[in-house]
């Protein structure tokens, strides 16, 4: 009988090539990157829903420095700028039993997608349809019902909890910020 395959996080997403050696630059979305970007350490290319690519593409770190605020990452597999090129904006996942288990009031930044949004009163706000990294900080796009707008909200200030099993996310929003 065929074990089930592993659930991947998404723990960087690869930038730019950086150099002719083919090293990259790799922003990290993890708690512990010294710990994940560490030497000898295999992860898999994915995409932004935290799936494994289609080519099954695994990588080893060689080497990893810290470089404005992410790394630069020389990958065993990766010898020249022409194929680090082909990498950029692709995102490199591990399975979750290799890293520390989330707290309670934790989440993934790949599950965001798809929960509802609700204000603290139960008010049905919309669902998120993406996320983005400002220099604010994480921000959740939610598509309103029944409607083609969205509205930003900033994770850090706005959300107050994070229902990782029912998929819901409660937020308390200064006044204003979901007015039509």
């Amino acid at each position: 009988m065929a074990s089930a395959p592993p659930e991947l996080v998404i723990v960087g997403r690869v930038r730019k090539a950086h150099g002719i050696r083919g090293d990259l630059v790799v922003e990290p979305i993890s708690d512990e990157p010294d710990a994940i970007f560490a030497s000898g350490r295999r992860v898999f290319a994915g995409n932004t829903a935290g799936d494994p690519a289609k080519d099954g593409r695994t990588l080893t770190i060689a080497s990893a420095s810290p470089f404005k605020g992410g790394f630069i990452v020389h990958f065993d597999e990766i010898t020249d700028r022409d194929v680090a090129d082909t990498w950029r904006e692709r995102y490199l996942l591990l399975p979750a039993e290799e890293l520390v288990p989330l707290a309670d009031d934790e989440i993934y930044i790949h599950e965001l997608p798809g929960m509802s949004v609700v204000l603290t009163t139960g008010e049905p706000v919309g669902v998120v349809d993406a996320t983005y990294e400002l220099p604010q900080g994480l921000t959740l796009d939610v598509k309103r019902p029944s409607t083609t707008t969205t509205v930003l909200i900033p994770f850090d200030r706005i959300v107050t909890q994070v229902d990782r099993a029912a998929r819901l996310i409660t937020i308390d929003p200064p006044l204003g910020l979901l007015d039509d």
